[in-house]
């Protein structure tokens, strides 16, 4: 079965953790070991997996994508949002996560974000929970 998580972004720029969505998903599946697909059906926004304790990572992460891809340069899409199509393939569209115990496999720092280049927007991100 594909899950579905709805986001709701608020800024232009945001980075959106996921990981107890993530968690609450696998729990409620059973899966105890196995595979988490996470993938992003926008060309706008990504899904990253980073530093979930320290917030000025975040921040540090949207100043560097921003000055790497400034928002206003000589781009020729006429939409107006190719910084974000830029950042989105970036980052990327899709994670794979796998799970131990019922849990995400994941660090101890590291979290799941969904990553809104292109907002504020209604997103959708996909789940799909595979045992072995």
């Amino acid at each position: 079965m594909i899950e579905h998580i709805r986001i709701d972004s608020r800024s232009q720029n945001e980075f959106i953790e996921l990981t107890q969505d993530l968690n609450r998903l696998v729990a409620e599946c059973g899966v105890r070991e196995g595979v988490c697909f996470v993938t992003v059906p926008h060309t706008t926004a990504g899904i990253t997996v980073n530093e979930n304790d320290d917030p000025t990572v975040r921040a540090d992460m949207d100043a560097t994508l921003s000055r790497i891809v400034p928002y206003l340069a000589d781009y020729q899409h006429a939409e107006g949002n190719s910084a974000a199509h830029i950042k989105a393939s970036l980052v990327g569209s899709s994670v794979t996560l796998l799970i131990r115990d019922g849990q995400l496999l994941l660090g101890r720092w590291q979290g799941v974000f969904f990553c809104e280049f292109d907002g504020p927007r209604l997103r959708d991100v996909y789940v799909r929970i595979v045992g072995l």
